[in-house]
């Protein structure tokens, strides 16, 4: 039987290290760096007498560039668009990643702009509305708002396009 021996604690060059690597492997934000480089702190633990400082850390990759949390919020608004989520969906992704409100202007405004393409690309993707093959019961339109609702689109427009004969594709709006 071998025993693997566990990692050695970090010190201020590991954890920079770890930093590095996480940036040039994944688009990420600064939220996500410092829980990801706090998770390693718990993990490992810290080998050196001054306390560990992953803030100064990750503001520092910020400074520099590696980290840009305006840029991730509109890449990351970019994706979930294109797969058929709506602004609320998108929204509350980029609060848990940790993106403050200043950076997410323009990934808001960009989620806002391309809802109607990107609840057609939902519909189109669940086969909902113009889409479907027949029109659903009652039931099954139900789910299909409720769909749309969970992906984060808004009331009225999940109506829009559920009620919406196959193969009759709603008006867009202005």
């Amino acid at each position: 039987m071998t025993s693997k021996r566990p990692p050695p604690p970090l010190d201020e060059d590991a954890l920079r290290e770890l930093a590095l690597r996480y940036v040039g492997r994944f688009a990420t934000s600064r939220g996500k760096l410092l829980a990801y480089l706090a998770r390693k702190l718990r993990e490992r633990g810290w080998g050196e007498e001054a306390p560990a400082d992953p803030e100064a850390l990750v503001a520092r990759f910020a400074e520099l560039g590696y980290v840009d949390d305006s840029g991730f919020a509109l890449m990351k608004s970019a994706a979930l668009g294109r797969r058929g989520y709506g602004a609320r969906r998108i929204t509350e992704t980029l609060r848990a990643a940790g993106i403050e409100e200043a950076d997410r202007g323009a990934a808001d405004a960009q989620a806002q702009a391309d809802r109607w393409a990107a609840a057609d690309r939902f519909a189109r993707r669940k086969r909902i509305g113009p889409y479907a093959m027949q029109a659903p019961d009652p039931k099954g339109r139900e789910k299909a708002i409720a769909a749309f609702l969970r992906a984060g689109h808004d009331y009225a427009l999940a109506r829009r396009w559920v009620d919406a004969a196959p193969g009759d594709f709603p008006e867009a709006e202005d």
